[in-house]
């Protein structure tokens, strides 16, 4: 009697499906994840009672104790800040504009940036504090 040999059958696992469903979960996470904006920046912010939390959104400016104007982590001159705000909100979500300023900067520094946003088009701007 003669036996046959069985050709063993080899099993293979389609891994395309799994590849495809790890790039989907990649960009999810990727596109959901909100990250950090701040600049490096020493600042001590005025405290508020009123303070919440600001939306992570929002296009954040700038002003240190110098009264320098940061927006990207570049510096801009107050005649540039207008513009710079209208094409910044021309990409963004929102309309909303946050100042991160030092508590010892003036106050006429500061109405001067708020009054920029403005009139670059920002429907909401606000002044970062911390919770007192």
């Amino acid at each position: 009697m003669k036996f046959r040999k069985r050709a063993k059958k080899t099993q293979e696992i389609d891994i395309g499906p799994l590849i495809d469903m790890i790039f989907i979960l990649l960009i999810f996470f990727v596109v959901s994840t909100t990250f950090n904006k701040d600049m490096n920046l020493e600042l001590e912010r005025p405290d508020a009672s009123s303070a919440t939390m600001a939306s992570t959104k929002a296009i954040r400016i700038f002003i240190d104790r110098n009264g320098d104007t940061y927006v990207d982590e570049q510096p801009v001159k107050i005649w540039m800040l207008q513009s710079r705000v209208r094409d910044l909100l021309s990409v963004s979500e929102g309309k909303n504009v946050l100042v991160v300023a030092d508590k010892l900067i003036p106050a006429e520094r500061l109405i001067e940036v708020v009054d920029q946003c403005k009139l670059g088009g920002a429907i909401s701007v606000g002044v970062a504090t911390e919770q007192s």
